[in-house]
């Protein structure tokens, strides 16, 4: 078996997956509170099962292959003033709850949020807002100014609209990643904690954590390490061919 071979085409799997990850975080690194992806490689037993011991193969040729594994950076961005009444950042590690089309409920640091023609308080893809209490609405034609506490209650002049859903989680980490700053808490290990002391700044937003520059340099080291892997692969079909010219001719 040509083990070397084997190990090259995985490991242009594995670096194409990593540059389509470097790729998402360059094209959402102007999103607001955007959780930068990474790729943390590792070797793997080639067909073992889950569960099988390298002792259990009972003398049997072990064939490591790497693999890349993606795993979410929960670190927080800059904070950025911008002055906008309806732009929230959070200080600490809570999220905003927003709901999708299709009913579900979503999670985002990315408070970029505005009033629709209704004057309910949506994300920028016109995603509503959640609250404790309802829908955020505000009356349109009202001069009084928006307001938004620490705590996340909304006010227009003295009459209070509604106070914004912030949700923490024991184990952040387990949020799965949907694209566009968004989370889902589809695994029923993950448990809300509340806002877990965090607070809400108005008229700021919190930027991405994603380095243009950094991923940048990822996806040069990425891209030499797929065209080595690529020379690996054609010298063993170089080699092979050869042998089988030399073996048809002798």
């Amino acid at each position: 078996m040509n083990v070397s071979l084997y190990q090259a085409a995985s490991a242009l799997d594995a670096t194409s997956r990593w540059q389509e990850v470097i790729s998402e975080n360059l094209a959402s690194s102007p999103v607001p509170g955007y959780r930068k992806q990474e790729v943390s490689f590792n070797a793997t037993t080639a067909g073992m099962r889950p569960g099988v011991k390298p002792s259990e193969l009972g003398g049997a040729q072990q064939l490591a292959i790497p693999q890349a594994r993606i795993s979410t950076n929960f670190l927080p961005g800059e904070m950025k003033l911008t002055g906008e009444p309806t732009h929230v950042a959070i200080d600490g590690k809570a999220f905003f709850e927003v709901e999708l089309p299709n009913g579900d409920t979503a999670y985002t640091r990315d408070g970029e949020f505005q009033l629709n023609a209704s004057g309910q308080l949506v994300t920028k893809q016109g995603y509503q807002v959640l609250s404790e209490g309802g829908p955020i609405v505000v009356e349109l034609d009202r001069k009084e100014p928006l307001s938004i506490s620490a705590s996340g209650e909304i006010s227009q002049g003295t009459e209070v609209k509604g106070k914004l859903k912030l949700t923490a989680f024991s184990d952040e980490h387990l949020l799965k990643h949907a694209g566009g700053g968004l989370f889902l808490a589809d695994d029923p290990a993950l448990q809300p904690i509340g806002a877990a002391g965090s607070t809400v700044r108005q008229g700021w937003l919190e930027g991405s954590n994603a380095s243009v520059v950094g991923e940048m340099a990822n996806l040069l080291i990425a891209m030499r390490t797929y065209e080595a892997n690529q020379r690996v692969i054609q010298m063993h079909d170089e080699r092979m061919g050869k042998a089988i010219t030399e073996l048809a001719g002798s």
